[in-house]
């Protein structure tokens, strides 16, 4: 029988990935709409947003690292699944800094459209996150098969 405490930290952890999601499109469609107000960009706007995306990034990192010492704890004991959150945390920050690096490129292509390799960058950005959210899906689908099994 699994402890109702280890099923709530599980919830938890599946409740801030989803969080995390939800994080990540609204940066998505913040940046899609800063470009639109290119050329000359509302700066102001979007760096707001980013620094609110950025607090929610945080405290979702902080949250999803105390769940991790509590799987690690004597209650629960669970350090294998204690290191796929490292992992997931590890990857998380590549696609975090890819999504950056896109969100760069994107609007270096949309300022400088005579300028050659822009495309061609953003196209190998994208193949490198889409990499890394493969990654991401194979560290939660064994974290769900080890959580699972007792």
């Amino acid at each position: 029988m699994v402890p109702t405490d280890f099923k709530a930290v599980i919830r938890r952890f599946y409740a801030l990935q989803t969080e995390r999601i939800e994080a990540y499109r609204l940066f998505e469609e913040g940046h899609e709409a800063y470009l639109r107000t290119g050329p000359q960009y509302d700066f102001d706007h979007y760096r707001q947003l980013v620094h609110e995306i950025t607090q929610a990034f945080q405290g979702i990192s902080a949250e999803v690292l105390r769940l991790k010492e509590r799987l690690q704890g004597e209650e629960l004991r669970r350090a294998d699944l204690a290191e796929h959150i490292d992992a997931l945390q590890h990857k998380e920050k590549q696609k975090l800094d890819l999504t950056a690096m896109l969100q760069m490129a994107r609007q270096r292509a949309q300022d400088h459209p005579e300028e050659e390799g822009c495309h061609e960058k953003i196209q190998e950005i994208k193949q490198d996150i889409i990499k890394t959210q493969g990654a991401l899906a194979e560290i939660m689908q064994d974290f769900k098969y080890d959580s699972e099994c007792d």
